[in-house]
């Protein structure tokens, strides 16, 4: 898939940028409308015949929540509209598959820091055959953790834009697990659509 971005200077990437998000069938403000919900659905929710509640009785670490995240927020917009929208159910699939055109499914990222997002190893590293492009739409999504058993976490940022598979930068360790986005990508290819204000 050619870049977006090819031939554009790192100064004007965020026209393309924004001219992407236009484009796409999503709004911005679905995105954040799903985000949320999605988030409020984990505190919601019942657990058990003694309806143990996250965030009373549960206080899961930081990757449980994004794993709540990564699993509602598809079902969430697949609730909403059942002929555009479904999670992914193969390993060519992106996180959440737009049915009529896959070219606007997405990649979700989910993240405890307050500003930047992290892909495994593998984000930095070319896309084998059968597995899903690691270029495309992305929502990017960080939250709070639980820092004591008296307040609620919060989403601090939802930003969507578009990523390129060579954006991902990896550990130079051998084994190190993780891969980042230079700054000025986070900056520029990642619109700000979404912040509570506090940090």
């Amino acid at each position: 898939m050619r870049s977006p971005y090819k031939g554009v200077p790192p100064d004007r990437w965020l026209e393309v940028t924004r001219d992407l998000v236009k484009k796409h069938p999503l709004s911005t403000q679905a995105i954040v409308d799903v985000v949320l919900s999605s988030w409020d659905s984990i505190f919601a929710s019942a657990i058990g015949p003694k309806d143990f509640r996250i965030g009373k009785d549960i206080f899961p670490k930081p990757q449980i929540m994004g794993f709540f995240l990564h699993e509602l927020i598809p079902l969430e917009l697949a609730a909403r509209n059942s002929s555009l929208w479904r999670g992914e159910t193969s390993s060519d699939d992106k996180d959440i598959v737009y049915i009529p055109d896959s070219i606007y499914s997405i990649e979700l990222k989910t993240s405890s820091d307050p500003r930047h997002i992290y892909g495994n190893r593998s984000y930095a590293q070319a896309s084998s055959r059968g597995k899903k492009a690691k270029s495309g739409y992305y929502i990017a999504v960080n939250f709070g953790k639980f820092t004591d058993k008296k307040s609620r976490p919060q989403i601090w940022l939802v930003r969507f834009g578009w990523i390129d598979s060579t954006d991902w930068i990896g550990q130079k360790a051998a084994t190190g697990q993780q891969s980042r986005l230079h700054p000025d990508v986070e900056s520029s290819k990642l619109l700000e659509l979404y912040s509570s204000g506090s940090k």
